[in-house]
């Protein structure tokens, strides 16, 4: 069994429940999720004109919906998840759309490459996983994920400046995660810790 498969597991049961909500992806409120995807775009550099974006983890496609809410035209969506579950549910909903649904650690057929490239909560909860299978499998993603990325892509993972951390959760000292961009991603990155949740993103640029 994949170590990633508890992960994926877990979402599609999240779905089954909850339907195509921000409880179907397991964000427990709204505002808070709303707040994520504004960071998430601000990797975007503000005088970009049009580029192509990938929502890794597109999960029903959330981050489509908020780019028609907030009329933001100039990015050309595009959505991957490894769940067909997920995947059909998002294609449905925009058909126009090119949806991919695989697993890239395993993939072998041709992807193209994006502009940017969107993980919103992919490595946020690792359930049963240790810290230490966890780190591996994030290690993996990133270095596979930078292949098909032109410009720049955003992460999210859990803080280690929090009251208390979550057993099911992904909490990464940024010592570690710093000591580890350097080495095999880039240096040219930036964190933010300053829109109010208990987690924090990371944009890294080629």
């Amino acid at each position: 069994m994949k170590k990633y498969t508890e992960i994926i597991t877990h979402y599609e049961a999240c779905l089954e429940k909850h339907g195509d909500t921000h409880l179907g992806v397991d964000w427990p409120n709204l505002a808070d999720a709303e707040k994520r995807y504004q960071v998430m775009l601000e990797v975007v550099k503000s005088d970009e004109k049009e580029k192509t974006l990938l929502d890794f983890g597109c999960g029903t496609a959330h981050l489509c919906d908020y780019l028609l809410a907030q009329k933001i035209a100039h990015l050309r969506y595009s959505g991957l998840d490894i769940s067909p579950k997920f995947c059909e549910v998002a294609q449905q909903k925009y058909p126009e759309n090119t949806f991919y649904c695989m697993d890239i650690l395993e993939n072998i057929q041709e992807m193209p490459v994006f502009d940017y490239v969107i993980m919103n909560g992919v490595f946020t909860e690792k359930r049963g996983l240790s810290f230490d299978k966890m780190w591996d499998y994030f290690q993996e993603m990133l270095k596979k994920i930078f292949h098909f990325t032109h410009k720049g892509l955003a992460f999210n993972v859990m803080s280690k400046a929090v009251d208390w951390e979550r057993e099911d959760l992904f909490h990464l000292p940024t010592d570690m995660l710093i000591h580890f961009l350097v080495k095999n991603i880039s240096r040219n990155f930036v964190i933010r810790n300053d829109y109010g949740l208990y987690e924090y993103t990371v944009y890294v640029y080629r």
